[in-house]
């Protein structure tokens, strides 16, 4: 049998998906993604479970992408074989509420990844950025079109283009979580608002849902095409590679702008 990467567990009718890498500080790799959305569909498919929580460890929510798998692929390895559409498009396919519980880093896609969820509880410790630029990379999964819907294109660039760090108190006055709450009180206070959420009208709840996401993603399938073909390109790059070869290596990169 596969590693349990990803837990999942019925809490009454919420839903509890717990991220299950600690020593990588849960970074996303295709088994995680392909795991979560295992995870994903199966709560969607239970009738009793009406809300969701993904929830990552007390030091990271999610630090980003694996990069030891990565450092090498060419451009047609990930587009032959659609990366990242293949398995992180799953968490759009859900219609249930989908509530991110963040608490430590939620770096790269780990902030891609609560930007999807519906709702972002995070804890006072929550960290979030989208550093891909160190690596003359971009974010891919979503960042540079769901991060300006969320908080506005001048906050968004000035994450992408300067690796800028946000605190919890700084994500919630951008807009890009829903609460901020005690290290200590976020599972629960997450799980409490699934309950609560999942106590209501599961088709009212399903209506909502897409009628937010209808406002909010009218333009998005575009935007995330158009992302998705420039993150391939990034793999042609040598900038790419030599920033992800430093990165594994712990040393500055050395980039010629090719």
């Amino acid at each position: 049998m596969p590693e349990a990467l990803v837990r999942r567990e019925a809490r009454g009718r919420a839903g509890l998906i717990t991220l299950n890498r600690p020593k990588q500080l849960n970074a996303l790799n295709d088994a995680v993604m392909d795991q979560l959305g295992a995870a994903l569909l199966a709560l969607e498919e239970d009738a009793g479970i009406g809300a969701i929580v993904i929830a990552g460890g007390t030091k990271a929510f999610a630090a980003g992408a694996d990069i030891d798998v990565m450092a090498d692929w060419s451009f047609m390895d990930v587009y032959q074989t659609n990366f990242i559409t293949r398995n992180w498009e799953t968490i759009r396919q859900i219609r249930k509420p989908v509530i991110a519980a963040v608490s430590g880093y939620a770096m790269g896609g780990g902030c891609e990844l609560a930007l999807a969820c519906d709702i972002v509880i995070a804890a006072g410790s929550a960290r979030f950025a989208l550093p891909e630029i160190k690596l003359a990379m971009l974010p891919g999964a979503g960042g540079t079109q769901r991060l300006p819907r969320a908080i506005g294109k001048a906050k968004a660039m000035d994450m992408c283009l300067s690796a800028r760090m946000l605190d919890a108190a700084e994500a919630d006055r951008y807009g890009l979580v829903s609460r901020v709450v005690p290290d200590a009180e976020l599972l629960d206070h997450a799980l409490t608002l699934a309950s609560q959420i999942a106590a209501f009208s599961l088709p009212a709840l399903m209506a909502i849902k897409e009628s937010i996401n209808r406002a909010w993603e009218s333009p998005l399938s575009e935007g995330i095409l158009f992302e998705r073909r420039a993150l391939y390109e990034r793999f042609a790059s040598d900038d790419a590679h030599e920033g992800m070869h430093a990165f594994l290596e712990k040393r500055t990169p050395t980039f010629h702008h090719r």
